[in-house]
């Protein structure tokens, strides 16, 4: 295992972590590779995207990638520097914010998005696909977000 320690200043606040570069950076790739496939879905068009079962399939296994590897990431960092341990999953996002990695507004917006990854497992056969459509088109940004963070904290 690598560990390495880094020191960042975001947002003002001094920040010390010590973490496994390589493996954050392999579940990057991963969520990375995601996004790429989503966005790809999201270019076939509402019409095209809602009438082909397999294109919504692709987004929510997708999605689930995507969301299930921000969470890893923050459980890596949460368990190699012996923070507090999440409650669930959308906690995780909450104990990094609480060393100021995050900020509150953008928090939320993880939280949100841990939330609707627990929709996505658990009755997944009662999602709006209309809903799935929307959130490739729009609300990947937060995903995107969230990786700038951890690079940015990984370049220190």
């Amino acid at each position: 295992m690598i560990l390495i320690f880094i020191e960042s200043d975001i947002g003002g606040k001094h920040l010390e972590f010590t973490c496994n570069k390589d493996k954050i950076t392999k579940i990057m790739s991963e969520i990375t590779l995601a996004l790429t496939r989503l966005d790809d879905l999201s270019a076939k068009g509402n019409k095209e995207f809602l009438t082909n079962p397999h294109h919504i399939g692709s987004a929510k296994y997708n999605l689930i990638v995507a969301i299930e590897g921000s969470i890893d990431i923050c459980n890596h960092l949460i368990s190699a520097n012996k923070l507090k341990a999440p409650e669930d999953y959308a906690d995780s996002f909450k104990v990094l914010a609480e060393t100021g990695l995050f900020e509150e507004a953008f928090v939320q917006r993880l939280i949100e998005m841990a939330r609707f990854r627990n929709r996505l497992v658990h009755i997944y056969w009662n999602l709006d696909d209309e809903l799935i459509f929307k959130i490739i088109t729009e609300d990947l940004k937060d995903i995107e977000r969230f990786l700038d963070i951890i690079r940015n904290l990984l370049s220190r």
